[in-house]
């Protein structure tokens, strides 16, 4: 019996000492950590669903050459991806080019009126911040967009297709600041030849969220 008892008292031992130990650490009080939240700025992007903008820019005509252009566009998103906007720009386009060969010129006067207006659909592809020093960041969007419209110029109205791409910065919740690339695509036969167009824009407004 006594060689029995002296054998088993040595695996005993660690679980008594497990025993002790675990209720040793279980009259210590939990530590806290002493660590201060930070506050973190996130990107705020503008959850209102119209938008109205002014721009300007240079209209290229097809074989006029590039002139001033300016307008305006209205726009709503439907969801955070896509938009829909309808456009009115105006420019003055000029034959001078062709006066210096050809008696009279093309145009009745030296310059005639082109105004467009189109209905697209954009898709924002790329979504991010542009920074501002070191310590400020604005949110940011780059988009694609297309859609038709109509052309008006020397007195006839042309069917159109627009597309191009654009980048908008948000300087806070109501404004913004953007830049655009548009291809207008329509029939001219004011040369005597029927042909397709491409007539390219290149515009930068301020656009106003509500």
């Amino acid at each position: 019996m006594f060689y029995r008892t002296r054998s088993i008292a040595p695996r005993l031992l660690p679980l008594v000492l497990c025993l002790a130990f675990a209720s040793a650490q279980a009259e210590e009080p939990p530590i806290v950590p002493q660590v201060e939240p930070r506050e973190v700025d996130v990107p705020h992007f503008p959850s209102n669903d119209f938008d109205f903008g002014l721009f300007m820019g240079t209209y290229s005509t097809q074989n006029f050459g590039a002139s001033k252009v300016r307008g305006f566009r209205l726009g709503y998103a439907i969801t955070e991806d896509f938009f829909v906007q309808a456009a009115f720009g105006q420019t003055k386009v000029s034959d001078e080019a062709f006066r210096q060969v050809l008696p009279g010129g093309v145009f009745e006067e030296e310059q005639e009126k082109l105004s467009y207006y189109n209905l697209s659909i954009g898709y924002n592809v790329l979504a991010g911040e542009v920074f501002i020093g070191s310590k400020h960041a604005k949110p940011s969007a780059l988009y694609l967009i297309g859609g038709v419209g109509s052309t008006k110029f020397v007195d006839r109205k042309r069917q159109t297709i627009n597309y191009g791409a654009g980048f908008r910065v948000y300087l806070n919740d109501w404004a913004a600041l953007q830049l655009d690339a548009r291809n207008h695509i329509f029939t001219l036969d004011i040369l005597g030849k029927q042909q397709s167009t491409n007539n390219l824009e290149f515009t930068a407004g301020a656009t106003f969220i509500f």
